[in-house]
């Protein structure tokens, strides 16, 4: 205990407690509220923002799918036409065949421009699902950067 004050009471009577002000607690109430509701504001445009970039993203994704789909299906088409133009051209010129020896070098020019036109098919289709397959992911690959992005400088 303090020499000051020799008893408890004493103590106690010493001792100033500081008033409670109510319009200050009122204030910093307030004041707490208004930013909680602030960063909720900001919360939800940060999150509708990235609703909408994302719908965006899916949207340009389901497109380009369709326009890549139908492309690989148009090339795919014109190689199946493609060949089998060339295997009935091969039929029409057996039909005229009047040797053996014809025969075997009509039959391997065949093979030779099938074996040609097959790799260049595929290195055409080959190149087409390539670009296909980032054209249909760009959209959704850029809007996951961004986040990604934002979320590190958050």
């Amino acid at each position: 205990m303090s020499k000051t004050a020799t008893k408890p009471a004493e103590f106690l009577q010493n001792v100033e407690f500081p008033a409670f002000d109510a319009s200050k607690a009122t204030d910093q109430f307030r004041a707490f509220a208004e930013k909680g509701v602030e960063q909720s504001k900001e919360a939800y445009a940060k999150l509708k923002s990235g609703a909408e970039s994302t719908q965006k993203a899916v949207e340009t994704t389901v497109e380009t799918a369709k326009a890549a789909g139908s492309d690989l299906s148009l090339k795919t088409i014109a190689a199946l036409r493609t060949n089998a133009e060339l295997g009935f051209s091969h039929l029409e010129a057996l039909v005229g065949v009047k040797s053996i020896s014809e025969l075997i070098e009509l039959q391997t020019a065949f093979v030779r421009k099938g074996v040609e036109t097959a790799v260049a098919q595929a290195k055409d289709l080959q190149t087409a699902s390539t670009k296909a397959a980032e054209d249909v992911s760009k959209p959704l690959k850029d809007v996951f950067e961004k986040a990604f992005k934002e979320i590190k400088v958050a």
